[in-house]
């Protein structure tokens, strides 16, 4: 029995009976595919379909319950089958941030987008999920030499390069791991808030940490497939900054401080996406990534201008991507 056959035989017993129909809703950059439902009273479902020698789907269930418990506007779960690698959810619709985003209506989606990460901020506790430690944060920067610099660029570093990069590396951890820490979702951004009511909804959480408060931040603003001018994200950072002041959550007391932080999380993220875009090509067939590249190295070599520690990344960025080849994105 083929994984769709799986599916019908496993919402038949779920839904009684009930009549169905079931269609394709989305996929994403893992093994799980979704599967919208929809019951003959109108009334819709999702159904995650996440192949258990391929996916867990635990770490969902668990971060489900604490950002729903947090009052998060996340997917109910309404059934579940560990075994086959199977969730009945609620359906949070199939308008995404990414689609639904405007200059006019972005302030007033961002401002839903915060309140929601304040509320998941707020409810943090350590001990919960796993820790965003040196270990995690390290492995991922190493997704870059290994997949975006060796495999998708073809070249090999130097001895000397490779000290380099590594020192920049501490450079960046040092700063990373001194952060105030909270609940950080990991991939908050306009491909995975749908807007909906209440809004938003919140989707893809289940690689949640407890690890630095700037994080989810920098998904959201330094978003890889949605552009602002930094201007407009900076005044959207400043009034977060503000408000997470007034509700206790651990910022810290200059801005300057908290933006040096969010800067070098933003290091940290971009050039760990670079490398897992490399990989989804390279690796898993997933080409439609590499459009999104230019603008992540975008991100990255601006943050690479305005700190002397990570001038070195800059000299080697510029050596892979020089700016007159850079391609896919217009500023």
């Amino acid at each position: 029995m083929d994984r769709l056959q799986q599916i019908h035989a496993w919402l038949e017993q779920t839904l009684g009976g009930t009549p169905y129909e079931l269609s394709v809703a989305s996929a994403d950059a893992s093994f799980r595919r979704y599967f919208r439902v929809t019951l003959a009273e109108g009334d819709q479902r999702i159904v995650m379909d996440a192949p258990p020698s391929h996916e867990d789907c635990r770490p969902f269930l668990h971060v489900a319950g604490l950002f729903e418990a947090a009052g998060v506007h996340v997917p109910h779960v309404f059934a579940q089958d560990l075994e086959q690698g199977f969730l009945l959810l609620s359906d949070l619709g199939n308008t995404t941030y990414l689609s639904a985003l405007t200059p006019e209506n972005a302030s007033e989606l961002y401002a839903d987008a915060l309140g929601a990460l304040a509320a998941i901020q707020r409810a943090s506790q350590p001990g919960k999920l796993p820790d965003y430690d040196r270990a995690l944060l390290l492995r991922e920067l190493m997704l870059f030499p290994e997949w975006y610099v060796s495999r998708h660029k073809g070249v090999s570093l130097s001895e000397q390069e490779t000290q380099s990069l590594m020192a920049v590396f501490e450079q960046i951890l040092a700063v990373n791991l001194a952060e105030p820490k909270v609940y950080v979702h990991r991939d908050f951004h306009c491909r995975n808030l749908m807007l909906s009511t209440p809004n938003p909804g919140v989707l893809d959480f289940q690689d949640a940490v407890y690890g630095p408060i700037t994080y989810d931040l920098v998904s959201l603003f330094k978003d890889a497939y949605i552009h602002w001018e930094e201007e407009q994200t900076l005044d959207w950072l400043v009034r977060y900054w503000e408000i997470a002041r007034k509700l206790g959550l651990p910022v810290r007391p200059d801005f300057s401080d908290f933006h040096r932080d969010y800067e070098f999380m933003g290091a940290q993220r971009h050039i760990k996406v670079l490398g897992i875009f490399a990989r989804l090509c390279h690796r898993d067939g997933k080409e439609g990534y590499l459009k999104d590249m230019p603008l992540v190295m975008h991100y990255l070599k601006a943050t690479c201008r305005r700190y002397r520690e990570l001038k070195p990344l800059l000299q080697l960025l510029e050596r892979l991507e020089p700016e007159e080849v850079q391609v896919g994105y217009t500023f």
